[in-house]
């Protein structure tokens, strides 16, 4: 796998921005009422948590560079749940304030950073600041293709992609272990089970499976010993925020 560093997780962090800020740029208040890719979400709830989360990562990030920890969303999941419906139904032009303004203090966050910081613990899932920065990464890219603009998982990068395997590996039902065969590239195992299911594919459609989002080149196949199979059921994601229900 390609390793991931603080300063290309920068730059990756910063395209991914760009991006985000983009579609935004974009997008009319008849395209924010229009469902996403996401069930029983609109563009505007996707867009009301891209700025969320990038203000929540902000806050952690601004809270550890003074020795200090906090929760990273107010209220926990139900606040953050509470704040995304509360924003949903504001204007493109409401959506596009906040979601430049969430992202560039997240940046300027980032941007601050010596080597010692990106080791600073945070509340987020129990880690450093460096894991802060890969999940707003996973945040910005996967949701930039949520909100159904026509990016979809096949622009996501190699490196990207490598990424969501690693931490994705969590998915991985005990007693299973998935060989992971991106087309032309090695395979990556991940899970420590017995049962033993190969993913063939293209490297884009295994992420985006892997993701709980829908492949894009229609290339992916399970076997296991030898056979064609159903693709494995996986467990849910990754939570950031515990979840009480």
């Amino acid at each position: 796998m390609t390793p991931i560093t603080p300063e290309n997780l920068l730059s990756e962090l910063r395209r991914a921005a760009v991006t985000i800020t983009g579609i935004a740029a974009k997008l009319t208040d008849h395209d924010v009422v229009a469902p996403s890719e996401l069930p029983d979400w609109t563009r505007g709830h996707v867009l009301a948590h891209i700025s969320g989360i990038s203000n929540a990562m902000a806050r952690q990030l601004e809270y550890a560079a003074r020795g200090e920890s906090i929760e990273l969303y107010d209220g926990g999941f139900e606040g953050r749940t509470r704040a995304i419906d509360l924003a949903a139904g504001h204007t493109i032009e409401e959506h596009r304030a906040d979601v430049d303004a969430a992202v560039a203090r997240a940046l300027r966050a980032f941007s601050a950073l010596d080597a010692a910081g990106w080791q600073e613990p945070v509340s987020y899932r129990g880690g450093v600041v460096f894991d802060g920065g890969l999940a707003l990464w996973r945040e910005l890219t996967i949701h930039a293709t949520d909100l159904g603009t026509g990016r979809g998982p096949e622009t996501w990068s190699r490196p990207f992609c490598e990424q969501l395997f690693e931490f994705l590996a969590d998915r991985v039902p005990a007693g299973d272990r998935l060989v992971l065969q991106p087309l032309g590239l090695p395979p990556v195992t991940i899970g420590s089970g017995g049962r033993s299911t190969v993913i063939n594919g293209m490297l884009t459609d295994i992420a985006a499976w892997l993701a709980g989002r829908t492949p894009t080149l229609g290339s992916l196949r399970a076997t296991a010993a030898a056979d064609g199979v159903d693709l494995p059921a996986l467990l849910p994601w990754p939570a950031g925020v515990p979840v009480d229900r």
